[in-house]
């Protein structure tokens, strides 16, 4: 149970306090070693954040592809990659050509650590993004309690420019979910958690949803290994090329009043 796996990170409250403060990549020096991260816009109505971590793959949560009010999957031709959004320009633009989510995710309004561990989907854009400037980042082992990670993500106060908390803390994981420390909010989801590895950011799990215990905010992440492991194979097999049924009766259209996933899960 969820509530089971916030309760054990009751120890770590003094380590957040050493998390370093939100810094806005708002120039392009400062956002240079991240413009593999970016927004995904949720066909005008809401936005998540993806990262790149192949010319034609883009990482994020699940849920970005749910309408948060009927619940459907909406279609992911509605969604596009914004490559290093910052202040009205991206470093690429793409459309997306197919779109796969966990086949044991199930999009049903309850925060449980079942949903979040399965909280992910891999994007396969229209073309490669092939700029020397905007270079995938790798992903590594899941990461310890107690060990540093770093978070890079846009949200509802920050949508034009991403902002970097270079350090927050691994607070406990178990079942596939990873407690962290890490500043989020709505806008967040989808988001890379870093570890720095030989010297290099490297993604170990991705932002699903944000929690509060005992009046501390806290972020809830989806392992990687297997299941990003089980979507480049749904990949492979050719899954994700069409929704399961009919996308036109689910398509959101820019200006409409329904919500999307993408504007993040409140537990």
């Amino acid at each position: 149970m969820l509530a089971a796996i916030l309760g054990v990170f009751t120890f770590a409250t003094a380590a957040m306090a050493q998390d370093s403060a939100l810094k806005a990549l708002d120039n392009g020096v400062d956002a240079a070693a991240w413009e593999a991260v970016g927004r995904l816009d949720i066909g005008g109505t809401g936005f998540c954040t993806g990262t790149l971590i192949a010319p034609r793959l883009v990482l994020t949560a699940a849920h970005c592809l749910f309408d948060r009010e009927t619940k459907a999957r909406i279609d992911h031709g509605e969604v596009q990659f914004l490559a290093g959004w910052r202040n009205g320009r991206a470093g690429a633009y793409r459309d997306i050509r197919r779109a796969v989510v966990h086949p044991d995710y199930v999009y049903d309004g309850e925060v449980s650590s079942g949903r979040v561990r399965n909280d992910l989907a891999l994007l396969e854009l229209s073309r490669p993004i092939r700029n020397t400037t905007i270079r995938p980042f790798g992903t590594a082992a899941r990461p310890r309690p107690g060990d540093s990670v770093g978070v890079v993500s846009y949200a509802r106060d920050r949508a034009e420019a991403p902002s970097l908390q270079e350090v927050c803390k691994v607070l406990a994981q178990q079942e596939g979910v990873l407690v962290t420390s890490c500043s989020v909010d709505f806008g967040s989801s989808g988001a890379p958690i870093f570890s720095i590895v030989a010297g290099e950011a490297h993604i170990v799990s991705v932002v699903s949803a944000k929690a509060e215990v005992e009046g501390t905010q806290v972020s809830l992440g989806t392992a990687l290994g297997a299941p990003l492991a089980l979507l480049q194979a749904e990949l492979v097999a050719g899954k994700g090329v069409f929704l399961d049924s009919n996308p036109a009766g689910k398509r959101i259209r820019v200006g409409e009043e329904r919500g999307t996933g993408a504007k993040f899960i409140r537990p």
